[in-house]
């Protein structure tokens, strides 16, 4: 797994390779083209934005270092769950009450994107509804039990239910959690089927997509009606607006924006299949579940019966020592009786995250737009993303410019620094977990 070997890679080893249902390719770009938009990325992000536009009627163009799907997007938990990371209080830091109000509607519609995208485009991604966030200390129910109040309250959401320890049995068969906060509307999917299915949508719908097609370098036009233009090893672009979708690898597009994200490896194995009746027993509800703590796992059961089990989030980029049996070790704390079920599959893959693990959506130029720091909400929030930029080109852009107001730091410690000093905060947040 690394930052700097993104061009002409094949999809990771997971579990959702092995089971992806479209083998569809894309050509690499070999010409000059022109067009309305270019978006560089073929995550959700970048998907996303390219079947908003093309829905618009606008000439799209999307490049892709490797495969659709290649990065997070078709490597993570699966995980769709309402909002956004750093909860609602950072958006009040910097807008009226009336805009947070605005924002956490928008961060609860994130969820219907993705139910109609699949309905409306038959997609096949394995999507369930249903999201238990299990609380590990007492400390946490209490914040649980004050966070459902407010969610009521403040923005009339009443769907969360706490469920007490003598309850769990309807979510998860372990004694290790003291009970947690059902989301009805919230839930899971099979991230890169979801997007390789966006990604045909957006081709019907007119956009040209291209894999293998590594962005070397982006001129950015100083006229406000000037045209940019995007070179490839092969090609090059000249587009009226830019769409930088790259997460975690925009590295040297842009400088300044990866000052403002950090790349966090994540996890994630899949073990051999259960019997059907075990599995349900296991896990009744079939929700997608987190704990509560800073440095949390995370996992769900697939549409075949397997565990599917996330974690080990390190700021370190180096994956764990014998990653299968690292994270078998950390699922068997949760659930000793699976101590039988081998491991089938193990990767990892980078996530971005900001300081204040609000999403950073922007533009480095009037016509320059950018979305990343997804900091594990990706799964849903690139949907908003998506929809947000393709109005802002479009000439809609109150709701982008909503987030425009948050005030987004740099990671200290510069290129050489950030890395080791984040690492030492990783440790101490692991050591407040224990507390």
């Amino acid at each position: 797994m690394s930052l700097t070997q993104i061009a002409q890679q094949p999809h990771v080893d997971s579990y959702y390779a092995a089971t992806v249902n479209d083998a569809t390719r894309y050509p690499s770009l070999t010409e000059d083209i022109a067009c309305d938009v270019c978006v560089v990325g073929g995550g959700l992000t970048g998907v996303s934005t390219a079947l908003n536009l093309a829905e618009k009627g606008y000439k799209v163009v999307l490049l892709e270092a490797a495969r659709i799907g290649w990065a997070a997007s078709g490597r993570n938990g699966g995980q769709m769950i309402y909002g956004f990371a750093s909860g609602m209080d950072e958006f009040a830091k910097y807008m009226p009450e009336v805009d947070v109000q605005k924002v956490w509607q928008m961060g609860q519609y994130s969820l219907d994107i993705i139910k109609r995208r699949v309905a409306q485009h038959q997609i096949d991604c394995d999507l369930k509804t249903g999201y238990f966030h299990a609380a590990n200390k007492p400390r946490h129910v209490a914040e649980q039990k004050a966070w459902q109040e407010e969610a009521a309250t403040r923005f009339g959401y009443d769907r969360f239910e706490y469920v007490g320890k003598d309850g769990l049995g309807r979510f998860i068969q372990s004694e290790a959690y003291l009970g947690g906060l059902y989301d009805p509307d919230s839930g899971h999917l099979h991230p890169l089927n979801y997007n390789l299915g966006l990604a045909r949508a957006a081709a019907a719908a007119g956009a040209r997509l291209f894999e293998d097609s590594e962005v070397t370098s982006l001129e950015m036009s100083n006229q406000a009606d000037g045209q940019h233009l995007l070179k490839t090893a092969q090609g090059s672009v000249k587009a009226n607006f830019v769409v930088l979708a790259c997460n975690a690898y925009i590295g040297k597009l842009s400088p300044a924006l990866a000052r403002k994200i950090m790349p966090v490896g994540t996890y994630v194995i899949t073990t051999e299949p259960m019997n059907a009746e075990r599995c349900q027993a296991l896990m009744p509800a079939r929700a997608a579940i987190c704990d509560s703590r800073f440095v949390l796992d995370y996992f769900r059961t697939t549409v075949d019966n397997r565990m599917l089990w996330g974690g080990k989030v390190s700021y370190s980029k180096m994956a764990p020592r014998d990653l299968p049996n690292a994270m078998r070790a950390d699922m068997l704390k949760v659930f000793p009786q699976l101590a039988d079920l081998k491991v089938e599959h193990a990767w990892g893959g980078f996530c971005d995250i900001t300081m204040s693990r609000a999403p950073h959506f922007g533009r480095l130029a009037p016509t320059v737009y950018f979305a990343q720091g997804f900091s594990g909400h990706g799964v849903n929030v690139t949907g908003l993303a998506g929809e947000l930029m393709a109005d802002a080109i479009a000439g809609q852009a109150e709701r982008f410019d909503l987030f425009g107001k948050l005030k987004h730091q740099d990671f200290p410690g510069g290129d050489l620094l950030r890395t080791p000093a984040l690492v030492l905060a990783m440790a101490w947040f692991r050591l407040k977990d224990y507390l």
